[in-house]
């Protein structure tokens, strides 16, 4: 299904809420574009259907852009085929959904470097680049 297709209907019946998350999303990505303003949708607080989500994940599509974490447990962050959209899931250890949510923002934060691990590694590169590195043999090419 292309993304730019209609909602997807099941037994010949639209499905409202699907309709009314597009709209929710077009809004906040206009805001996004606009004024930078971000916007999370916590799926999760919803009452939706694994039919509903399935319709979702179909009419927005897939991105460029996939990551997989592994920070206090494995989590995943999908950008749809409209930039500035994202899936963000978070597994538990059985790699069961705990959480889903989809953030309008040009880069979710879960991407971001902690400020604490930034300084923890530039204090690590800077000691690598002070001290003495090994020599390694590099190969001359072959004259032939």
């Amino acid at each position: 299904m292309n993304v730019h297709d209609p909602v997807p209907e099941e037994a010949g019946e639209t499905r409202p809420i699907v309709r009314a998350l597009l709209g929710e999303l077009a809004t906040a990505l206009s805001r996004l574009a606009a004024d930078g303003e971000e916007t999370i949708v916590a799926l999760d607080a919803l009452t939706l259907a694994e039919a509903d989500l399935a319709a979702l994940e179909e009419v927005l599509g897939r991105g460029e852009v996939t990551c997989e974490l592994d920070v206090a447990g494995r989590s995943e962050v999908v950008e749809t085929g409209f930039s500035g959209v994202w899936w963000i899931r978070h597994y538990a250890a059985d790699d069961r959904v705990v959480t889903r949510e989809l953030a309008v923002t040009r880069s979710p934060d879960i991407l971001a470097s902690h400020p604490d691990d930034v300084a923890a590694a530039s204090l690590r590169l800077n000691g690598l680049a002070a001290a003495p590195l090994p020599l390694v043999p590099v190969e001359e090419p072959s004259r032939g």
